[in-house]
């Protein structure tokens, strides 16, 4: 249970402006899976999974997330390739130009 749930029309429009701005949708050049990226820098690439890219995932699939550990968050390798892929040809900009 979440201990603070924003209420204010502020916070939360901060919070979509965080998970949800400049969100890029990006298809894996592998499977069926279409996610949400932003970049914020070189380094910083946020990645918005819906419940639908999950289950098209083969590599998140086969992943066993009983043990709880950060094998069941980390990325899949092919979906990575397809953002740097998309990065690469310009389909998702780079910075954080709006603070976001």
């Amino acid at each position: 249970m979440a201990s603070f749930v924003p209420t204010s029309e502020e916070t939360l429009e901060d919070r979509r402006l965080y998970t949800e701005a400049r969100l890029v949708e990006v298809a894996c050049l592998d499977c069926t899976a279409v996610v949400g990226v932003k970049k914020n820098s070189e380094h910083h690439t946020s990645i918005q999974w819906s419940a639908d890219a999950v289950a098209s995932c083969p590599d998140l699939a086969h992943r066993t997330g009983g043990t709880g550990g950060r094998d069941r968050f980390r990325a899949c390798p092919r979906m990575l390739a397809s953002i740097d892929a998309a990065v690469r040809d310009g389909l998702v900009p780079v910075g954080a130009y709006d603070g976001y």
